[in-house]
């Protein structure tokens, strides 16, 4: 498998041999972020019919702070237990290559 790598302004957030992709976003998992300590848990939550709830971390990056730029699914709903703890990135905010 490929190695999927984010990046925010250059800083290597997470990096995984294996990984999980669902609706085209990739799901790390938890082991592979780098520093945890600049993933702050957020107030946002979204639902998703067949996956459940999603909570939200802001991701601080020198004097930046990327408000909900990842999220993740604590409990998911059986079909996608396969992602739990797992984190995905907005590409709008993150990048995010696979190679």
């Amino acid at each position: 498998m490929p190695t999927a790598r984010a990046h925010l302004n250059g800083l290597l957030l997470a990096e995984a041999d294996s990984w999980e992709k669902v609706e085209g976003n990739v799901y790390f998992p938890p082991s592979s972020i780098k520093d945890q300590t600049i993933f702050t848990k957020s107030d946002t939550k979204t639902f998703c019919p067949w996956k459940g709830d999603a909570e939200y971390y802001t991701i601080k990056s020198g004097d930046q702070n990327v408000q909900d730029a990842a999220w993740y699914y604590a409990n998911p709903y059986e079909k996608a237990t396969n992602i739990k703890d797992h984190i995905a990135f907005y590409k709008s905010k993150v990048s995010v290559t696979v190679e």
